[in-house]
């Protein structure tokens, strides 16, 4: 990973992280999006990431967005406006080699940067070792399951909330 670097997504990596996002609607369960998302949908959801305390970061490797990272708003009431959802992506070609841990470093650190910020809050998808095991290495403590919460893939999934106070 020589060449890997980070850096804030721009409209032109939208779709590579279009990609990205849409390889697990259609495969897998870390969203429980039943539906691959849009261009027009996903650069709504660029612009809507475009302040410091929502934003999102692409990994980039020779010149391939390779994963991204953003971090959105948590709930729409004023109270949580110190609060964010956390979001990680890999493509499946990248996954096991670090490029989460990288991401997850730099937007963690960026986040701790933020005066505005106070918690970053995870919902993952049940059963992904990776991703219960990136967030529990990064200080993330759990906060709890919520049972067959949503119907993906046949099957009831449930999800396992993560938070951590920047």
């Amino acid at each position: 990973m020589n060449n890997f670097k980070i850096r804030r997504a721009r409209i032109d990596d939208i779709s590579s992280c279009l990609d990205i996002y849409n390889y697990e609607v259609v495969n897998g369960v870390a969203t429980l999006d039943l539906e691959p998302r849009t261009l027009p949908e996903w650069q709504e959801w660029y612009e809507a990431h475009q302040i410091s305390e929502h934003c999102i970061f692409v990994g980039i490797m020779d010149d391939v967005v390779v994963g991204y990272a953003s971090l959105s708003p948590y709930r729409t009431k004023d109270a949580f406006k110190s609060t964010v959802e956390l979001s990680i992506y890999i493509h499946e070609d990248y996954r096991g080699k670090g490029v989460a841990s990288k991401l997850m470093a730099h937007i963690l650190e960026h986040a701790k940067e933020m005066d505005t910020l106070h918690t970053v809050v995870s919902v993952i998808t049940a059963g992904n070792a990776a991703s219960t095991a990136l967030h529990e290495r990064f200080g993330f403590t759990y906060c709890g399951l919520t049972p067959q919460v949503g119907f993906k893939h046949g099957k009831y999934q449930d999800t396992e909330t993560y938070a951590l106070l920047v």
